[in-house]
């Protein structure tokens, strides 16, 4: 840490570790690097996550609200890489760190060349968090350590400007996002990623003739996109790990 901070002072972004002044005790720091093996981790991992603070989890059995999970040895690289593309940073005169991350820095996603494809990078659209924790361990476990989980259909448009995917999963439930959209977008832009579908009415047997006339659409336009594959909800084990085996 020691070492990213004195290098990034030659840097237009630089980082350095947060200090409170006198008085400001109740200022908190943008980002928090947090080990998962230490002892304070317990507490981080119980804390509600607070408004606008990313947390990057070291380690295993991290918390939802985790902005980014990895794994040692870090990538510091890619991690920087992270940061600097996603917040707005100015550098102060006292030379610690600044971010505003509440304005995010602007992107486009039709512009642009892709970032390397060297990291094993996943991103997760619209699933609830009862299904978004079985699905990072069982990505970690397919040896996708970098693991984005986007909320809304502006989130995962910011992230497709940054990362490049080799996979990718979408809720088709989640009416507050674009999820068709986002995978055509996400199809154009990785043609050799994976891209995984979640539906209710992925199910074969289940409900009367509607919800079967509304399965066979979903699987018509789930294959028309060239879609990997279509899973039911809630998510089937031996379903999800035939595919994940693939990456």
């Amino acid at each position: 840490m020691n070492t990213v901070f004195r290098l990034s002072r030659e840097r237009e972004v630089s980082y350095g570790p947060w200090r409170a002044a006198s008085g400001l005790l109740e200022e908190m720091p943008p980002v928090l690097l947090v080990d998962g093996d230490c002892a304070e981790a317990v507490l981080v991992h119980a804390r509600a996550p607070r408004p606008g603070q990313r947390l990057i989890w070291v380690g295993e059995q991290a918390p939802e609200h985790a902005w980014r999970v990895v794994a040692r040895p870090i990538a510091w690289a890619h991690l920087l890489h992270d940061l600097d593309t996603t917040f707005a940073a100015t550098q102060s005169d006292s030379g610690f760190l600044d971010l505003d991350v509440s304005q995010p820095a602007p992107l486009d996603i039709e512009l642009g060349e892709f970032p390397s494809a060297e990291v094993r990078r996943a991103l997760v659209v619209g699933i609830a968090a009862n299904e978004s924790g079985y699905l990072r361990e069982r990505l970690t476990q397919a040896a996708v350590p970098y693991i984005d989980e986007a909320p809304s259909t502006e989130r995962a448009a910011e992230c497709m400007a940054q990362h490049h995917y080799l996979c990718g999963v979408f809720n088709l439930d989640d009416h507050h996002i674009d999820a068709w959209g986002l995978m055509q977008l996400f199809r154009q832009r990785y043609p050799e990623a994976m891209t995984l579908a979640t539906s209710e009415h992925a199910q074969r047997f289940a409900g009367p003739l509607t919800g079967w006339w509304h399965r066979r659409r979903v699987r018509a336009h789930t294959r028309r996109l060239g879609v990997s594959g279509l899973l039911a909800l809630p998510l089937q084990p031996p379903v999800v790990s035939r595919y994940l085996e693939m990456l």
